[in-house]
Protein backbone atom coordinates (compact mmCIF):
# COMPACT_ATOMS: atom_id res chain seq x y z
CA UNK A 1 0.00 0.00 0.00
CA UNK A 2 1.21 3.54 -0.57
CA UNK A 3 2.23 5.75 2.40
CA UNK A 4 -0.02 8.46 0.64
CA UNK A 5 -2.84 6.28 0.38
CA UNK A 6 -2.32 4.78 4.26
CA UNK A 7 -2.07 8.64 5.09
CA UNK A 8 -5.47 8.95 3.67
CA UNK A 9 -7.30 6.22 5.13
CA UNK A 10 -5.76 7.35 8.86
CA UNK A 11 -7.25 10.62 8.56
CA UNK A 12 -10.07 9.36 7.04
CA UNK A 13 -11.18 7.10 9.53
CA UNK A 14 -10.29 9.95 12.40
CA UNK A 15 -12.75 12.14 11.00
CA UNK A 16 -15.29 9.70 10.57
CA UNK A 17 -14.60 8.54 14.54
CA UNK A 18 -14.71 12.27 15.28
CA UNK A 19 -17.27 12.77 14.11
CA UNK A 20 -19.36 9.74 15.32
CA UNK A 21 -18.45 10.14 18.85
CA UNK A 22 -18.86 13.83 18.93
CA UNK A 23 -22.53 13.27 18.30
CA UNK A 24 -23.46 10.78 20.96
CA UNK A 25 -25.75 11.40 23.63
CA UNK A 26 -23.99 11.86 27.30
CA UNK A 27 -26.13 8.99 28.63
CA UNK A 28 -24.90 6.78 25.97
CA UNK A 29 -21.18 7.13 27.00
CA UNK A 30 -21.41 4.51 29.68
CA UNK A 31 -22.82 1.49 27.63
CA UNK A 32 -20.44 3.03 24.53
CA UNK A 33 -17.52 2.21 26.82
CA UNK A 34 -18.09 -0.91 28.25
CA UNK A 35 -18.37 -1.98 24.88
CA UNK A 36 -15.43 -0.34 23.74
CA UNK A 37 -13.74 -2.23 26.66
CA UNK A 38 -15.07 -5.55 25.20
CA UNK A 39 -12.90 -4.41 21.86
CA UNK A 40 -10.13 -3.83 23.86
CA UNK A 41 -10.24 -7.32 25.46
CA UNK A 42 -10.39 -9.41 21.84
CA UNK A 43 -7.41 -6.74 20.99
CA UNK A 44 -5.47 -8.15 24.01
CA UNK A 45 -6.19 -11.77 23.09
CA UNK A 46 -5.04 -11.26 19.50
CA UNK A 47 -1.58 -9.87 20.88
CA UNK A 48 -1.19 -13.02 22.64
CA UNK A 49 -2.08 -15.17 19.81
CA UNK A 50 0.43 -12.60 18.22
CA UNK A 51 3.22 -12.82 20.74
CA UNK A 52 3.28 -16.70 21.16
CA UNK A 53 3.90 -17.05 17.05
CA UNK A 54 6.86 -14.57 17.36
CA UNK A 55 10.25 -15.97 16.10
CA UNK A 56 13.31 -13.72 16.83
CA UNK A 57 13.46 -11.79 20.07
CA UNK A 58 12.32 -7.98 18.19
CA UNK A 59 9.48 -9.26 17.49
CA UNK A 60 8.57 -11.10 21.35
CA UNK A 61 9.27 -7.66 22.48
CA UNK A 62 7.23 -5.96 20.67
CA UNK A 63 4.78 -7.79 21.13
CA UNK A 64 4.41 -8.08 24.18
CA UNK A 65 4.77 -4.16 24.38
CA UNK A 66 1.29 -4.30 22.59
CA UNK A 67 -0.40 -7.28 25.39
CA UNK A 68 1.10 -4.75 27.88
CA UNK A 69 -0.37 -1.74 26.36
CA UNK A 70 -3.80 -3.07 25.36
CA UNK A 71 -4.16 -4.62 28.94
CA UNK A 72 -3.73 -0.99 30.03
CA UNK A 73 -6.00 0.39 28.02
CA UNK A 74 -8.93 -2.44 29.12
CA UNK A 75 -7.98 -1.49 32.27
CA UNK A 76 -7.85 2.10 32.03
CA UNK A 77 -11.46 1.88 30.40
CA UNK A 78 -13.45 -0.29 33.36
CA UNK A 79 -11.79 2.51 35.50
CA UNK A 80 -13.36 5.29 33.86
CA UNK A 81 -16.63 3.33 33.35
CA UNK A 82 -16.40 2.69 36.96
CA UNK A 83 -16.20 6.14 37.56
CA UNK A 84 -18.30 7.67 35.03
CA UNK A 85 -21.23 5.24 37.20
CA UNK A 86 -20.51 6.54 40.10
CA UNK A 87 -21.39 9.88 38.71
CA UNK A 88 -24.98 8.70 38.39
CA UNK A 89 -25.22 8.02 42.18
CA UNK A 90 -27.48 10.43 44.51
CA UNK A 91 -25.14 11.70 47.00
CA UNK A 92 -28.00 12.79 49.46
CA UNK A 93 -28.02 9.65 52.23
CA UNK A 94 -31.10 6.92 51.51
CA UNK A 95 -34.28 7.37 53.63
CA UNK A 96 -34.31 5.12 56.32
CA UNK A 97 -37.24 3.17 56.24
CA UNK A 98 -38.93 2.05 59.08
Amino acid sequence: MDGFLALYIFMLAAFTGHEIISRVPVILHTPLMSGSNFVHGIVVVGAMVVLAQADTTLLKVIGFIAVALGAGNAAGGYVVTDRMLDMFKSSKPAAKKD
